[in-house]
């Protein structure tokens, strides 16, 4: 079972369960987020490399707390801008259920994915977002939104009418911690 130290937070319950023969302990930590460090922090990217990462990736997997406590993860389109992590929905579904569930979210952009079968290895980098995902403001943000996704992925923005920007919802996730890693290879490769 995790330590104190480990979980820097004493368990507030702990649910002995057998699962495949198997004595897991369950601990729900108290209600304080604590994100955990990187431990190769030699391939950890900086902020502007982050950026850099979101502002150049078409899409991402947004993870949520699905049915029955089964996690979902969905592809979605997005957009990064001003801090914050951008997308549309349907207005009624399995990912703006698991929303309502819990606003608890992450969300990972993979920039480079090169398998290199000689070395038994990848050449990697992605981004790796939490935070917590609410409706987009009031109406004129909703649009604005809406416009620089249109921009973003091919839609003059003037073509989208406002049916168009009615029928979904707009859903911002609010960036509560952000890392970024790259393999070790690439790390050397840019220090050459």
């Amino acid at each position: 079972m995790p330590s104190g130290k480990e979980w820097n937070a004493r368990p507030s319950i702990v649910r002995p369960q057998k699962i495949g023969g198997l004595a897991l302990y369950f601990c729900e930590k108290e209600d304080r987020t604590v994100f955990r460090e990187m431990r190769r922090k030699g391939q950890q990217l900086g902020d502007a490399d982050c950026a850099a990462v979101l502002d150049r990736g078409t899409s991402g997997v947004l993870a949520l707390k699905g049915d029955d406590g089964y996690p979902y993860a969905v592809p979605v389109n997005y957009l990064y801008s001003d801090g914050a992590i951008y997308f549309h929905s349907a207005k009624t579904g399995h990912k703006t259920d698991a929303i309502l569930r819990s606003q608890k979210a992450s969300f990972c952009v993979v920039d480079q994915d090169q398998v290199v079968p000689q070395e038994w290895t990848t050449y990697f980098r992605s981004v790796i977002i939490f935070g917590q995902v609410a409706p987009a403001g009031n109406e004129a943000e909703k649009r604005r939104v809406m416009e620089k996704l249109a921009l973003r992925y091919g839609t003059k923005a003037d073509e989208m009418d406002q049916s168009a920007v009615n029928a979904v919802c707009v859903l911002k996730l609010s960036i509560a911690h952000m890392t970024g890693k790259e393999a070790i290879q690439l790390v050397k490769a840019g220090q050459a």
